[in-house]
């Protein structure tokens, strides 16, 4: 399978020669959050076919985006991973993300992977509203749970639930999240913990 290439001496012809090709920069989404196995990709790009996905991942480490390694014992595995030069396109990434919200209108069928919900998290903060905020939110959207930590203008977003440690238990679907996002908590959305938390955490992200 043979890539199109723009042919251009001009750098965002060159980037796009490596990155423009359908179902790229997702894998590079996926890979954001750490190593994922090639099961990994395949299940979280759902509709991506084995053949197109494995042509991704060698055109990528060709151009030094990603590097694949084994995992040893007691676990082994093939993981593919970012380089520093992967890495480096997060920003790029969390741009995108924000340009592409506006386009967040009726969820339909669409799916929503967890790196999907992890980045637009980090795509919708606000740092100078959460300056002197520490409060943690364990969010759930149609089954894919998150943990959200905001501390004194910065915020980590990492996979799984919160427990105990909450300011804030978030429960609903994709439905529910987006009028929670337009200020409406309606039947979709189950709420636990400090009520006054979720002013604070609507504030400081731009969720839809």
């Amino acid at each position: 399978m043979s890539r199109r290439r723009y042919r251009q001496f001009c750098p965002l012809a060159k980037a796009l020669d490596v990155l423009g090709e359908r179902w790229t920069l997702l894998i590079v989404r996926e890979l954001l959050s750490g190593p994922k196995r090639y099961t990994d990709l395949r299940h979280e790009l759902e509709g991506l076919a084995t053949d197109l996905l494995a042509a991704r991942l060698r055109e990528l480490q060709e151009a030094g985006v990603i590097d694949r390694r084994e995992v040893p014992p007691p676990t082994p595995a093939t993981v593919y991973e970012l380089t520093e030069r992967g890495h480096a396109l997060k920003p790029t990434i969390l741009e995108l993300a924000r340009w592409g919200r506006p386009l967040l209108r009726d969820p339909a069928d669409d799916r929503l992977p967890d790196s999907a919900l992890l980045l637009g998290f980090e795509a919708a903060f606000h740092p100078d509203a959460a300056v002197g905020l520490d409060e943690t939110y364990d969010i759930e959207v149609d089954g894919e749970r998150v943990t959200v930590r905001v501390h004194d203008g910065t915020v980590d977003v990492t996979s799984g639930g919160a427990g105990e440690h909450a300011t804030l238990r978030i429960v609903t679907d994709r439905q529910g999240f987006m009028e929670l996002a337009r200020g409406h908590a309606g039947d979709r959305v189950r709420i636990d913990g400090d009520a006054d938390a979720l002013v604070r955490l609507q504030r400081v992200f731009s969720l839809a």
